[in-house]
């Protein structure tokens, strides 16, 4: 919230000017008018949005740079530094856990004190670190969205897929984080409403925990990008008062951010009659381990168009190394035989023009070290 201390003094020195003056100011054709009152935006959740969350200092200065000038961040804690001027107000409350501020009905008064058009929310994290079920995260994401339609019924929610997490405590966290967002989607179009909508940003495609966060949990400076990156397209939406919609499409600088899904397993199945490809269409695929942790680890492929044309889709295979499996995976259906695994395009990611690519991401078991296969690329 961006305070204006010279207002009483301005104030007072207008009322000491002549009335006639006063009337000629007014009738002025460059008298500019009043701003609109500007839209208040309430980022809450734990240490990630507050401790010091300064994805908020990158989104706030993004927002007044692309002209969205007339917004303020609202909170009932300020801002605790982040190298740049911005407006800071918060409710992101390091160690908190959503189910207890469910419980405690700790919002509303936050709700109260600060009157939010706008709801940023990133919470859970702790939760899932506490090993809180999934389905009793959402019964309390479901009592704090109650709690902003009571405060505002065109109250407009956004609510993130949590970060990827990889403490050195807790090596089941990597998981459990995967469990509670696969589930958010669902929750949230069924909670949803025209008055009040809930839009999901995917926080989690694409971070990774070791180049993103300072350990394991909370972002550095290039998750802070990241995570304002995603928020941004979401909030100017929600600013002019419409609702992001469509398909997504996968270009050189963008990721499609589908749920986490449950990859294929089980019976071996059989690809069809393979056919020489188009003339002109090529692809590679670069595999990379992006984190790991006992027991497990997360990783990509990177599919890139090489040839002249335009590809209509394609299909990346790999042999696992021993000890190694894959067990969630998105943007790419995936099935395996053994160690033997094949990944196809899903229908928005397999148009590639020449030098576009897609990514697609897993999460995998492992004994030992997890170590990178060759993967082959065939374009179609």
């Amino acid at each position: 919230m961006l305070r204006r201390p010279f207002l009483s003094a301005l104030l007072a020195a207008l009322a000491a000017v002549p009335l006639t003056l006063l009337v000629g100011l007014v009738a002025t054709p460059a008298a500019r008018p009043a701003a609109a009152t500007p839209l208040r935006v309430m980022p809450l959740g734990d240490s990630i949005t507050g401790s010091p969350g300064c994805w908020r200092s990158i989104l706030w200065n993004r927002l007044q740079s692309t002209g969205h000038t007339d917004v303020d961040f609202v909170g009932t804690l300020g801002p605790q530094g982040c190298g740049q001027p911005y407006d800071g107000d918060n409710e992101g409350h390091g160690g908190y856990l959503v189910t207890n501020v469910a419980n405690q009905n700790l919002l509303p008064g936050w709700l109260a004190a600060t009157r939010p058009d706008i709801v940023l929310m990133h919470f859970g994290t702790n939760d899932v670190w506490s090993n809180i079920a999934p389905a009793t995260i959402l019964t309390a994401y479901s009592k704090l969205v109650d709690q902003m339609r009571a405060s505002n019924p065109a109250m407009r929610i956004i609510v993130a897929k949590i970060i990827p997490m990889a403490p050195s405590s807790c090596a089941e966290c990597g998981q459990r984080a995967v469990a509670l967002n696969a589930v958010i989607d669902g929750w949230a179009a069924g909670k949803t409403t025209a008055a009040s909508p809930i839009v999901v940003v995917d926080q989690w495609t694409g971070f990774s925990t070791t180049t993103d966060t300072y350990d394991g949990v909370h972002p550095n400076a290039a998750g802070d990008q990241k995570m304002s990156d995603r928020w941004y397209p979401a909030l100017v939406a929600a600013l002019g008062g419409t609702t992001p919609t469509g398909t997504p499409t996968a270009s050189p600088t963008s990721t499609p951010t589908p749920s986490p899904t449950v990859s294929p397993t089980g019976s071996p199945t059989v690809d069809p009659p393979t056919t020489s490809p188009p003339a002109g269409v090529a692809c590679t695929a670069s595999y990379r381990i992006t984190n790991q942790w006992q027991g497990g680890h997360q990783g990509e492929v990177t599919v890139r168009s090489t040839g002249a044309a335009r590809t209509t889709g394609w299909r990346v295979t790999f042999t696992l190394p021993a000890g190694q499996q894959i067990t969630q995976t998105w943007n790419a259906e995936l099935t395996q035989t053994g160690s033997a695994v094949t990944a196809r395009n899903v229908g928005w990611n397999g148009a590639l023009a020449p030098a576009a690519e897609a990514t697609f991401g897993f999460l995998g078991t492992n004994t030992g070290t997890a170590s990178a296969p060759t993967a082959t690329c065939t374009a179609s």
